[in-house]
């Protein structure tokens, strides 16, 4: 037999019992296992690496990958203070996810979402591609550089079934060059096309001239290899229209609209509005009164046609929902049977959708998060998968380019926002430490409860009790502080309220444990105490350096900068200060906590 330290690695990967299996069972092992796992095991061995790569297997697991809801929240300006893009993932257990999204910069904006790959729009000369699960990303040339009026949500990404390509789309607006850059205007007449793994972007005119203010307030939703969008049409129904654009032959369809119904409600709430939506890969129009003060706030009914077949141009109503919500976003609002809608508190809330008829009972949503200090309507959402596409065999093309040294986290106009962050850790691993110094002090008075056990006067049973009051409050070994920087939007909020509540439990503790202590040296040195109680009682609690450690971080403490608290909108002080000043004309075997 040979030895073990002798074997090659290439007889080590013989030798392993899964690279033994049949390829299918060794498939449907792989299956279950998630794309963090599956990541891990590309250094394995080759086998492996070659195995989770093939894109036959590539595709069989994104087929069984879970779906979340990615709620994407761009970056904006808050109470004078600019916050950057982040993202939050709700699971199927409609839990909001804890970390942030690394691929995703503080200046990029998305565009699409696709196969578990996010388009990603940046103000610089590049658009982004990037895996979530992996942290791979693409850097693509833009088809115009430097138009001023270009947004995200003129951009689009999709996938063809068929052909399996990628496809990222433009709406190129109409531009004038009377000024020293082009200027996108409010319509379009060419769409312009780049295929991942392309040499250059391709210009494809439309049938006809088309509104780009329309695209942008309705929506381009992706299903089955093609894109949509709705479109002004002055005859058809509504008086609107659908385009649909097929990333396989490139070319355009229009689609009716279902037949207009008398509306009651025009005259209370005045012309309809309409949304071009995805509900389970299907094409759905989203239209509801708005109020007059605001275009997409709903009110009224708000009705969900659905396009049952596309040759013959059938609809049908999906629902109808009284009393809707405030806000939808999009293109994808609808998760696992539940509607996702924001209301004016800043507020993202989920309700069942129960049947085709019925008026939301706004007691019985269920409350998801608080997206404070974003604000409202700015919030996508998506359907998100993790995936394991790879974006390396695109990373050749002639457009691909390296992005520029200081971007993202690494420019200077958030060097503030990653200081503030800076002194929050810092500020976190001071509790931390005053948390363990105070258990070594409650360890201590533990100790002294029971010899006041001994004592059966009536000072020293109301002693006791007021020990073992605060032996009722004693903490376990609190966590290990936590970067700030790891954490999305959401959970740094927590955290920060959560040191706040830590910080203002210490305060109370210590003014407790201060009036412990008076009350005990009083006691002791009365004449119903013996002396050696006295002595064992100062010997015990003077060991070590606990008072002047937590003296020293006191002050230190009381020096601390301002925090800022996202959600309360103001500037708190997180600080612990002394339970008392201590009389500095006290007996010197007094303790100090």
């Amino acid at each position: 037999m040979v030895p073990e330290e002798t074997k090659s690695k290439k007889q080590k990967n013989e030798d392993c019992i899964i690279n033994c299996l049949p390829r299918d069972l060794m498939e449907r092992l792989f299956l279950k296992l998630p794309v963090s796992t599956l990541v891990t095991c590309f250094i394995v061995c080759k086998h492996w690496y070659h195995f989770i790569r093939d894109p036959q297997f590539v595709t069989s697991h994104l087929q069984h990958a879970p779906r979340y809801a990615l709620l994407f929240f761009p970056q904006e300006l808050a109470s004078g203070k600019l916050y950057p893009s982040d993202a939050i993932l709700i699971d199927e257990a409609w839990s909001p996810s804890t970390y942030a999204v690394p691929v995703i910069g503080p200046d990029d904006f998305l565009f699409g979402s696709c196969n578990g790959l996010l388009g990603l729009y940046t103000k610089t000369s590049t658009i982004k591609i990037a895996n979530l699960a992996t942290g791979e990303c693409l850097h693509l040339e833009k088809p115009v550089k430097n138009m001023r009026g270009d947004h995200f949500s003129f951009y689009n990404f999709g996938f063809h079934p068929v052909t399996e390509e990628y496809k990222i789309t433009h709406f190129l607006g109409d531009c004038t060059d009377t000024e020293a850059h082009p200027r996108n205007k409010h319509r379009f007449s060419v769409i312009q096309v780049y295929t991942l793994g392309d040499e250059k972007w391709r210009d494809v005119p439309t049938p006809e001239i088309l509104s780009l203010d329309i695209v942008r307030n309705s929506g381009v939703v992706n299903v089955d290899g093609k894109m949509f969008w709705l479109t002004e049409h002055m005859t058809a129904s509504w008086q609107h229209a659908v385009i649909s654009f097929d990333l396989k032959e490139e070319c355009f369809s229009m689609i009716q609209l279902p037949e207009e119904r008398e509306d009651y409600a025009y005259i209370q709430y005045g012309p309809r509005e309409f949304w071009i939506r995805d509900i389970d890969d299907k094409i759905c129009i989203v239209t509801a009164q708005c109020a007059s003060f605001d275009g997409r706030f709903l009110v009224g009914e708000l009705q969900i046609w659905t396009l049952d077949n596309i040759l013959e141009q059938r609809w049908s109503k999906k629902y109808s929902i009284q009393n809707p919500p405030n806000y939808i976003p999009g293109p994808h609002f609808v998760h696992k049977d539940r509607l996702m809608a924001q209301l004016t508190d800043c507020s993202v809330w989920s309700y069942e959708l129960l049947c085709e008829n019925f008026e939301i009972n706004k007691s019985k949503m269920t409350k998801l998060l608080d997206f404070n200090p974003h604000k409202l309507r700015h919030m996508q959402s998506y359907i998100y998968m993790k995936s394991l596409v790879n974006l390396d065999a695109y990373k050749k093309a002639g457009i691909v380019r390296t992005p520029k040294q200081r971007a993202g986290w690494e420019s200077k106009k958030w060097e503030a926002w990653e200081d503030e962050l800076r002194k929050v850790e810092v500020m976190g691993s001071r509790v931390h430490k005053f948390e363990h110094d105070l258990l070594g002090m409650q360890e201590k008075i533990g100790k002294l409860y029971e010899l006041l056990q001994q004592k059966r006067h009536d000072a020293a049973q109301r002693l006791r009790v007021e020990i073992k009051q605060v032996l009722q409050h004693k903490r376990d070994n609190p966590n290990q502080p936590r970067s700030l920087r790891r954490f999305n939007f959401l959970e740094q909020k927590r955290e920060k309220e959560n040191l706040m509540a830590r910080s203002s439990r210490m305060m109370e503790m210590m003014k407790a444990m201060k009036q412990l202590h008076d009350k005990i040296h009083s006691l002791l040195r009365s004449p119903l105490s013996d002396q050696r109680s006295f002595m064992n009682y100062q010997e015990g609690l003077q060991s070590g350096s606990d008072g002047e450690a937590l003296r020293a971080g006191v002050a230190r403490l009381r020096q601390e900068a301002p925090i800022h608290n996202e959600s309360r909108g103001v500037t708190d002080t997180i600080r612990i200060e002394a339970a008392s000043r201590e009389d500095q004309a006290d007996d010197e075997d007094d303790i100090n906590i």
